[in-house]
């Protein structure tokens, strides 16, 4: 018989639907640890359904900005609403850019950014990722990346005064799909530059509907509790396979000794995520999973 011939990892993780067609299997059998999401999130597709309608109607971000403004603690006119993380960096990027990263980092700040120079302003995921490490109370960064600060931290946001922020709703809420980041800006003036690089209506309406009631349901001291509690747990499974995994704060791990790891759990449709794009070849981050999770890899 042949071997599946395992689909090679993708530039940012979320390689599920791409391994269950590779191993015909429905995308919803694959344990999918590649993408970094909140394992104790709520359940977000029946908020979706609930504002369905707003598809309709062209979206309108003023009411989900002021939402997201609130629970943050920061002025609504420093605030930028974009579609997903991702945009987020883009647009800061394109608004100042030059920029100093320590490599290894998330590899889209310099893929964004024009130049990259040790002099520039410094950009820093914050938990670092893939180590998961949180930075030094006194660490200075002119851009932090918090996507998964508050899950880290049970915090919105460290709030650097001047410090630009971006940030993952996404990952907070495990809803990809839905495309929702936002920046933290120092002042309105440099929020209204990065609206005006925004396209129009590049948050969707459907992710402004929801935004608000995602809000309420959010519990992140307690999610950042039981995530701790279940990365203790991931941890103590990876090391009965023989597999050592760095300290870490966030809701992923990193196993840096980790030789055809990705291969051989894809082949049983458990998918984590190959480190060679943060400069670590040889090397897997693997999220924190739900309690269900856990039972599956333990198996594995």
């Amino acid at each position: 018989m042949t071997a599946t011939a395992i689909p090679a990892p993708g530039a940012h993780g979320g390689d599920g639907p791409r391994l269950a067609r590779a191993l015909g299997i429905s995308p919803d059998a694959v344990l999918d640890l590649s993408a970094s999401l909140n394992p104790c999130a709520p359940d977000v597709a029946g908020l979706v359904a609930r504002h369905a309608s707003a598809v309709t109607a062209y979206p309108d971000p003023w009411q989900a900005t002021a939402a997201l403004a609130l629970a943050l603690g920061v002025p609504p006119e420093r605030l930028v609403l974009t579609n997903g993380g991702a945009e987020a960096i883009a647009l800061v990027a394109a608004e100042r850019p030059a920029g100093h990263v320590d490599d290894p980092d998330f590899s889209l700040y310099a893929r964004h950014l024009a130049r990259l120079d040790d002099g520039a302003p410094r950009w820093r995921s914050n938990p670092h990722n893939p180590t998961g490490t949180l930075a030094a109370h006194d660490e200075h960064a002119d851009v932090w990346d918090e996507a998964f600060y508050s899950l880290a931290t049970g915090r919105w946001t460290r709030g650097d005064t001047g410090a630009i922020v971006v940030g993952s709703l996404t990952k907070v809420f495990a809803c990809p799909g839905l495309r929702l980041g936002y920046v933290i800006t120092s002042d309105a003036d440099l929020a209204g530059a990065l609206g005006q690089r925004q396209p129009e209506w590049s948050v969707n309406s459907l992710a402004c509907a929801v935004l608000p009631d995602l809000l309420e349901r959010a519990d992140l001291e307690q999610w950042a509790k039981q995530i701790a509690r279940l990365r203790t747990d991931l941890i103590g499974i990876l090391a009965d396979a023989g597999l050592s995994a760095d300290a870490s704060s966030a809701n992923f791990v990193l196993v840096r000794d980790a030789q055809s790891v990705r291969d051989r759990l894809a082949r049983r449709a458990v998918l984590v995520r190959d480190t060679a794009s943060f400069g670590l070849p040889g090397g897997v981050r693997i999220a924190v999973p739900d309690e269900r999770g856990l039972v599956r890899l333990s198996c594995e």
